[in-house]
C-alpha cells in the first residue's frame, strides 16, 4: 500500500486525471507537400528524380520541384533549372533553365552562383558576343560571389576569368559583388548577357 502511495505521488496531477495523451499522427510527406509545405515538396520531387522509395519519375520531380521553388526554396530552384537544361521530365528550355538558376544565385545558393559565372563566361567566348565585356563582369561577380561560401572550383574559374578583364572591369566587378554582399538591388544591371 505504501509503494502504491509513493507511486501516485510521483505521477503528476494532469496524468493522474487525464492519463498519458496519444501521440500526434505523423504526417505522411506526401500530405504536407499537398498541403503547400515547401520542404516536404522539395523532399518528394528528390524522392522522384532520385528513385528513392519511388520509381523514379522526372515529370513528377519537376512537378514538385516547381511548387518548391515557386515558394523560394533555392535548393528546388537549382534542381529545377538543371532538369529544364537537360530536359529531365520538362521539355528543354534554356529560358526557363535561366530563369530559375538566376533566381537560386539571387537567393545565395553557391552552386547556382557557380553556375551562372559559368553561363556568363562562356556567352562571353562566343564567337560573336553581345557584350562580352559585361558578360566577363557578371562571371567574375558570380564566381567571386560562389567563391565567397567556398564552393569548389570557383576561385579557379573566377582565375581564368580574370585573365580576360581589365582593370576597370575588374574593378566594376568587385563593385558588384560589394553591392550583392551589402543587399543592393541594383549589384545586377538589366540586360546582363
Amino acid at each position: 500500500m505504501v509503494t502504491e502511495i509513493k507511486a501516485l505521488v510521483k505521477t503528476s496531477f494532469f496524468r493522474r486525471w487525464f492519463g498519458s495523451l496519444p501521440a500526434p499522427a505523423q504526417e505522411s510527406i506526401e500530405a504536407q507537400a499537398e498541403r503547400g509545405v515547401a520542404e516536404a515538396q522539395f523532399t518528394l520531387g528528390s524522392k522522384f528524380a532520385n528513385g528513392k522509395g519511388t520509381a523514379q519519375d522526372y515529370a513528377q520531380a519537376a512537378h514538385w520541384f516547381r511548387r518548391a521553388a515557386e515558394q523560394s526554396h533555392v535548393l528546388a530552384q537549382l534542381n529545377l533549372s538543371v532538369m529544364y537544361a537537360e530536359g529531365q521530365g520538362v521539355p528543354r528550355d534554356q529560358a526557363q533553365s535561366r530563369l530559375w538558376i538566376e533566381r537560386a544565385a539571387h537567393l545565395g545558393n553557391a552552386a547556382a552562383q557557380y553556375r551562372l559565372g559559368i553561363i556568363h563566361h562562356r556567352a562571353s567566348l562566343d564567337r560573336f558576343p553581345v557584350n562580352a565585356s559585361e558578360s566577363r563582369i557578371e562571371a567574375y561577380k558570380w564566381l567571386q560571389l560562389s567563391d565567397d561560401q567556398g564552393y569548389r572550383d570557383s576561385d579557379m574559374a573566377r582565375g581564368l576569368v580574370n585573365l580576360q578583364m581589365t582593370h576597370q572591369e575588374v574593378a566594376d566587378a568587385n563593385r558588384r559583388v560589394a553591392d550583392f554582399a551589402a543587399g543592393r538591388p541594383d549589384a545586377t544591371p538589366k540586360g546582363a548577357l
